[in-house]
């Protein structure tokens, strides 16, 4: 039997490249990326980052000292375009800073997005200053969002909460009764509500949450989304996630 040698030829690479670090109890994170980049140019790769419970500030930190690792695992010694930390509440206990910082030590060219920062980028696009805060979280994690986003110069005009600490239970809301939920939120005078937490099934309810409200709605994983393509250059107008994406 001969054998013969064949020089392989590769393709080149064009697409942007995502690196997506999601909680290991989220059920929605891919999901929501998906319905809206289907229709994107884009390589997009997911790993995932173990969480502790209960949801504490110390429990979200302590999950952060394996970002380096878990970013290093997307496509181990390739580089990445973009990677996006999935983690509303985790960026906000443990600073942006330290979050970019230590995907750099895996990914050093990688653009880094998270749900918090997105959120103040997106804010500061439509040019809104005063905002309706929802999260899913426990008291105290509720009051380190509705600070962070007021240490940003943002007016918290209302907030509600459900008061949940598993991010197993976050992911299993009803999503019709979110939407009631918010329907009949107090909002104040606010220009926007913004619902916290990658893991809420919130998206796919923005469009008609906002006919309703006739609020400008975002979402983390909605601004989370947004700032990954503004990042990586795809700034096209998309449909039925709300104003953010026509803008």
């Amino acid at each position: 039997m001969n054998s013969t040698k064949i020089e392989p030829k590769y393709s080149p690479s064009l697409n942007p490249k995502v690196g997506l670090i999601a909680l290991a109890t989220d059920f929605r994170i891919e999901k929501d990326f998906i319905s809206v980049i289907k229709d994107q140019s884009i390589d997009f790769f997911v790993n995932r980052i173990h969480c502790y419970f209960p949801l504490t500030n110390e429990n979200l930190i302590k999950m952060s000292d394996s970002i380096t690792e878990i970013s290093d695992d997307i496509l181990p010694n390739e580089k990445l375009d973009c990677v996006v930390y999935g983690c509303t509440s985790g960026t906000i206990a443990s600073g942006y800073s330290s979050i970019k910082k230590k995907i750099h030590l895996a990914k050093p060219d990688a653009k880094v997005t998270t749900p918090s920062t997105a959120a103040v980028n997106a804010l500061q696009k439509l040019g809104l200053n005063k905002l309706s805060i929802f999260t899913p979280y426990s008291k105290a994690l509720n009051d380190e969002v509705v600070e962070y986003f007021k240490k940003e110069n943002f007016e918290i005009t209302t907030n509600s909460y459900f008061d949940i600490s598993n991010d197993l239970d976050i992911g299993k809301i009803d999503e019709n009764y979110l939407y009631e939920t918010l329907c009949d939120m107090d909002l104040g005078n606010a220009e926007a509500l913004f619902i916290s937490c990658t893991a809420l099934p919130a998206l796919s309810i923005i469009d008609r949450l906002e006919k309703k409200l006739n609020k400008v709605v975002l979402s983390s994983n909605q601004v989370l989304i947004w700032d990954t393509l503004q990042t990586i250059g795809k700034k096209d107008r998309i449909e039925g996630f709300g104003k953010l994406f026509k803008n």
